[in-house]
């Protein structure tokens, strides 16, 4: 990482208040690049007890996540019924995730990750600081803003990568 990548500065292609966030969400997700470097499948895979996720699952949790929030703030809609099936192990974690994300190398999530990010940065350029600020109601029909949304994607990935630490450290040598 360059010294430039601890700031929260201006990005080229982006306006004053999202090139701010998009600087968070770039130390954010450095930092769980950091953490699961070079684990093996079988690492990725590792159940810590039954109540647990496995760190392939919690990856696709942040992956979907994302999915999900480009569906509300940018194309303002739902997930459709395919959309749903295909992403909802990644939501709903636990056992079906378990099930669904088994047996993928480390490659298989790192280019997930980023080809669902690479498609939010994109996203991002076309909106300026005002999309961020507008309001619609969103969980339990509270008010939220997009600003809240991208946050919260960020926020949880950090959130995650606190389980993913947790994790690697019980996987058995």
């Amino acid at each position: 990482m360059a010294k430039s990548d601890f700031l929260i500065t201006d990005i080229e292609g982006y306006t004053t208040e999202i090139s701010r966030l998009v600087s968070m969400m770039n130390y954010a997700r450095q930092t769980t690049l950091w953490a699961i470097e070079g684990l093996t499948t079988q690492q990725l895979d590792f159940i810590l007890d039954e109540k647990a996720n496995t760190i392939g699952t919690l990856l696709m949790h942040i992956t979907g996540t994302e999915f999900y929030f480009q569906k509300h703030s940018f194309e303002k809609r739902e997930l459709t019924p395919e959309e749903d099936a295909e992403w909802h192990a990644s939501t709903v974690m636990g056992k079906e995730g378990w099930d669904k994300y088994k047996g993928y190398s480390l490659e298989y999530y790192l280019n997930e990750m980023k080809t669902m990010r690479d498609k939010t940065l994109d996203k991002l350029k076309t909106v300026n600081d005002e999309w961020l600020y507008e309001e619609f109601p969103f969980w339990n029909n509270q008010p939220v803003n997009n600003y809240f949304l991208w946050f919260h994607v960020f926020e949880d990935e950090i959130n995650h990568r606190g389980q993913i630490n947790l994790i690697k450290k019980r996987i058995p040598k």
